[in-house]
Parts: C-alpha cells; structure tokens; sequence
C-alpha cells in the first residue's frame, strides 16, 4: 500500500514538474514571423494617443505583456522600474503592454513608480501577445529584442533578475 502511495505521489509530482516546465520555460525560438509583427501593431497609450513599438526601434526593449490584476505582473514590475533606472541610459527601454483598461493602468503605473512606456489594449493587446508566441495567452509575457529589431528571448512566467540580465547585458553597448 505505502509504494503504491509513493508512486502516485511521484507520478503526481513529475506531472506538475512537465506542467510548470511547459508553462514557465524559456523559449529562445521566437515564431516565424514574429519580428515583423512587432512593428505593425499600433495600440494606445494611457493617455489614448496611438503607439507602437516603432519609436523605440534601435533600442534593447523588453516588451512586458501584463494585467493590474496579475499577481505575477505585480511581483516583477519593480524590476523592471529599477533595471530601466540602471540601464536606460546605455540603450535599454521597457515598454508594458497592458491588458487591461486605461484608468485602470494608470493608477496602477502611479502606484508603482513605472518610469517606463506602457501601451494599453484588451483584445488587441491579448491578439497581438499571441501572434508573438505566447499561445497560452497567460500573463505576464515578455520579449527580449535587440537593436537589430530580432526577438531574442521569450518568456511566459513572472522573470527574476537572474534570468532577464544576462541577456539584457549582452544586447547593451
């Protein structure tokens, strides 16, 4: 009885373990095609004027797709405030993109400090994040581009610090 206990327990386990890996891996291979629909897509700001990620080209971004009411969001969102601080001037720029309603995002920007652009939409922004590879359409999702405009990193899951700098650092001046 008490091995066939532990083996469910261990089939239970590795279970998780696939699922979490599948869910929070990185993905270095962006889609086929992904980088020409980073430069399309034009949402609105906060404020409601249109943008795109276009005014940011020639730069190290980190396109972070993300919801106020996403725990994960909330848990990384500091990092990127401080490492745009750190990194900002030598060509990094964050640009958020929110899922989620103007007002919203706004006072959730305020709350946090974000000193970086976030770009708002709901089933335009969830479109779009999915169109650039993320098919779960979880949140948060981020994009590494460098400055020649190719995704090099995509990530599903909240990023640590260890695993966003390394690339981060190697695609600066």
């Amino acid at each position: 009885m008490k091995s066939r206990l532990a083996f469910v327990l261990v089939a239970i386990a590795a279970l998780a373990a696939g699922i979490a890996f599948q869910y929070f891996r990185l993905t270095p291979e962006p889609p086929a095609g992904a980088e020409a629909q980073l430069w399309t897509q034009q949402l609105k700001d906060v404020r409601g004027n249109p943008a795109g990620l276009e005014t940011w080209r020639g730069k190290v971004l980190v396109v972070n797709f993300w919801a106020t009411w996403c725990a994960p969001c909330r848990e990384e969102i500091p990092l990127f405030v401080r490492l745009q601080n750190e990194y900002g001037a030598r060509g990094l720029q964050f640009v958020g993109v929110a899922i989620d309603e103007p007002q919203k995002v706004a006072g959730f920007m305020r709350e946090f400090g974000m000193n970086y652009p976030v770009l708002v939409g709901a089933l335009d922004a969830a479109e779009w994040s999915r169109r650039l590879g993320n098919q779960t359409g979880a949140l948060p999702y981020t994009l590494v581009i460098g400055t020649d405009g190719k995704i090099r990193m995509a990530h599903l899951g909240a990023l640590k610090e260890a695993d966003l700098l390394p690339y981060i650092r190697t695609l600066l001046p």
